[in-house]
């Protein structure tokens, strides 16, 4: 095997693989072995043709498509070991030149380099600064979405209906005098001020008793759902038949001791304490990708398009792979959706860039500052993930490959050099 390489313009590279002829003939007979089960001769079984008669019936040639798909991944992938001075970053694109009997084997593969940085200021980048306090307002936010997770539905029958209760109606709708399809419910729950109905349907209930009937008069949007109904004014003849109220429970020691807390107070605290640590979690992350960002702003890298569309095919598969642990296909979710392969890439493109461009620059940062993992500090993430597993740490490292284990080297340099260009940011 040899390999040629010629640079082309933005960071890609046209590589020239050659087999041996041997390796090629190899090839050619596993093909045979695998297909000749699945092909007729007169006078023979299935199976039982002699290579060389098939060939002779249906061309010289009829085993080289199978050949060639077998050669090339494993010729590539063994070239790329050997030459791992060439950093690629993108699948191949591959183009046989040669393929003929008792000659080498010869295909071409353009690929993306990973291109190089010149890294701009990356120590004191200016980033905002956030605002982690919590509000007494917050708090009790917080308070009354719990509260109203533990509330419960009671019936009204000594009032009519406020804003917040939950109507029990009848309706149907009207356009022109004629009823249309899709506008009529019965024993219909809708929330007083959800504005899960159009126009104001909601307030002009407010008032009426259980019993009453109501006509209500709406405009629907100009644009709708339902294109026949875009902007007409509509008639909905509705019976109130009931009206519901949400009771949250009393914010009291009693309601709290059920979440195991002895006072309100110590309550409120802890509810304080998980807003503030969201919050320090978020600005720690917007600061990140400030900083990031800036640098890369400040940096210059020649992105080649088949690295980005590499990154975005990666993007889609783990879309796809999210699904499936939770039960549909991609498939079926593009039935779902009218989502095409397509259109999902090209919304992963935007993602695509800017996992490239902030993984270049900071592995240009590990590079200029000399950044390494001690043994130390490779031993205590293995722990955690191994804690993770709830396995022993010396029984996952074995399992680890070195590949696996070089993959997490990187990241934890590459998180070292996250922490160092954010330990530097000034915040203003």
């Amino acid at each position: 095997m040899s390999l040629q390489v010629e640079n082309l313009e933005h960071n890609m590279a046209k590589l020239t693989i050659e087999a041996s002829a041997e390796d090629f003939e190899k090839a050619c007979q596993s093909a045979y072995m695998k297909q000749k089960s699945k092909i007729s001769v007169p006078g023979f079984r299935k199976g039982k043709a002699p290579r060389k008669l098939i060939e002779k019936m249906y061309g010289a040639g009829v085993f080289y498509e199978d050949a060639a798909n077998e050669l090339i991944p494993e010729v590539y992938k063994k070239e790329l070991d050997e030459h791992k001075e060439l950093d690629v970053v993108s699948r191949p694109k591959i183009d046989v030149t040669q393929i003929e009997k008792d000659k080498p084997f010869i295909f071409t593969a353009e690929v993306a380099l990973k291109p190089p940085v010149e890294l701009g200021k990356y120590k004191g980048v200016k980033c905002s600064k956030a605002d982690t306090r919590v509000k007494k307002a917050e708090i009790q936010e917080k308070i009354d979405e719990e509260r109203d997770r533990d509330s419960r539905i009671v019936n009204i029958e000594d009032r009519a209906i406020q804003d917040k209760d939950i109507a029990v109606i009848d309706f149907e709708g009207f356009v022109d005098g004629e009823a249309f399809d899709g506008g009529k419910g019965t024993d219909y729950e809708l929330t007083i001020g959800s504005h899960s109905f159009i126009d104001n349907f909601e307030d002009q209930l407010i008032g009426h008793n259980v019993g009453d009937d109501v006509e209500v008069n709406v405009t629907f949007p100009d644009e709708y759902q339902e294109k026949s109904l875009e902007g007409k004014k509509a008639l909905f003849k509705v019976k109130v038949k009931g009206i519901k109220e949400k009771q949250l429970p009393e914010l009291d020691d009693e309601y709290v001791s059920d979440k195991g807390f002895d006072t309100v107070k110590a309550y409120e605290d802890d509810v304080k304490k998980k807003i503030k640590e969201r919050k320090e979690n978020e600005a720690k992350a917007k600061k990140e990708d400030e900083v990031i960002q800036a640098i890369i702003d400040d940096s210059k890298m020649d992105i080649p398009d088949a690295m980005i569309d590499t990154e975005a095919e990666n993007l889609v598969d783990n879309f796809a792979r999210r699904i499936a642990s939770q039960g549909m296909s991609l498939d079926l979710y593009m039935q779902y959706t009218g989502m095409t392969i397509d259109r999902l890439k090209n919304q992963m493109t935007e993602q695509a860039k800017k996992n490239i461009t902030s993984r270049l620059v900071l592995e240009a940062i590990v590079d200029a500052e000399g950044i390494e993992v001690t043994d130390k500090e490779f031993d205590e993430e293995v722990k955690k993930m191994a804690d993770n597993y709830k396995m022993e740490p010396d029984k996952l490292k074995d399992l680890m490959g070195e590949e696996e284990a070089n993959n997490m080297k990187r990241d934890l340099k590459m998180q070292k050099a996250v922490d160092l260009i954010v330990s530097e940011a000034k915040e203003g």
